[in-house]
């Protein structure tokens, strides 16, 4: 068994397009569905759905509370976590424990945590 899918309600779908879009396509995920309140991107059998609801209940979200803290996703290397990390921020992404990176996970965690616009985290952590 596996995961199948993680959906995320977001306030502003064309904005997390653009920073989502890009993230996904870095990391080689493929375009899989689009409907007018939502896209999603698929690495095999598993998908992460982009949604804005009507439903929503807050413009942004709160990795602090009871939920969603961040989703996290291996990358090949180091230099590929330092590559996506320059990259991140002209589109859409805040580098975030600046002061820790790459090593905000402990001294044998390299990664990079990286926050959207409305409070999404996606932690990118290297293989190697």
């Amino acid at each position: 068994m596996s995961l199948h899918h993680v959906e995320l309600w977001v306030p502003d779908l064309a904005g997390a397009v653009r920073s989502w879009g890009w993230l996904f396509a870095e990391l080689g995920w493929e375009p899989f569905q689009e409907w007018e309140r939502g896209r999603s991107w698929r690495d095999g059998s598993v998908y992460v759905v982009l949604e804005q609801s009507p439903a929503l209940s807050s413009g942004t979200h709160d990795r602090l509370a009871p939920g969603l803290n961040h989703l996290a996703f291996t990358v090949a290397s180091r230099a590929e976590v330092d590559r996506l990390t320059a990259a991140a921020a002209s589109n859409g992404w805040s580098l975030m424990f600046a002061d820790r990176h790459p090593h905000a996970g402990g001294t044998q965690h390299y990664a990079a945590y990286l926050e959207d616009a409305w409070g999404f985290e996606a932690e990118l952590v290297a293989a190697d």
